[in-house]
């Protein structure tokens, strides 16, 4: 049986989160205001249209020996590096959808992946969502037989490095 003195401190014990949830109700409550001076508040920025890339998902799509460097004076040794990749080449495909099939950085299996544009006037491939995203890799050249890309995420980036794709040949 609980004494009178322990049934008037479990009581005030039991009061506190029922206070505390009261006034928490009452401090989220505003008061309509009368005054005209006031800016009204701010609103939530929406969520910006996907803008387009000027590259096209049909001029990557394709074959590309691959290779990476992190230092710009080692591109052309990189260049020549993937273009002998041509013998067990990149593929490049084309989405369902209008993107491209690639790999996604630390991902085994690739996935269809959007050319999104920028405001900056940026290109950039990668899933749906803001541009940049983390998973999102820039183009940083592209002259339509060399494309050099870097991955947005400053770690992938280090990992990676620069990606070149350099377009195979047609097969004979």
């Amino acid at each position: 049986m609980i004494g009178s003195f322990n049934a008037r401190l479990v009581a005030r014990f039991a009061a506190i989160p029922a206070l505390t949830l009261f006034l928490g109700a009452c401090s989220s409550m505003s008061l309509p205001s009368f005054s005209s001076n006031e800016p009204p508040p701010p609103t939530e920025p929406g969520v910006a249209p996907e803008m387009p890339a000027t590259i096209r998902a049909d001029e990557i799509v394709g074959r590309w020996g691959l290779a990476s460097f992190q230092n710009p004076a080692d591109r052309p040794r990189t260049e020549k590096a993937a273009r002998d990749q041509c013998k067990q080449p990149y593929v490049i495909g084309a989405g369902q959808s209008g993107g491209v099939i690639m790999h996604l950085a630390d991902q085994a299996t690739p996935q269809e992946l959007r050319l999104k544009g920028s405001p900056s006037g940026k290109n950039y491939i990668g899933p749906p969502g803001p541009t940049p995203g983390e998973q999102d890799r820039e183009i940083v050249s592209f002259d339509g037989r060399v494309l050099i890309t870097r991955f947005v995420d400053k770690d992938a980036g280090v990992r990676y490095g620069n990606m070149v794709y350099v377009r195979c040949a047609p097969r004979a």
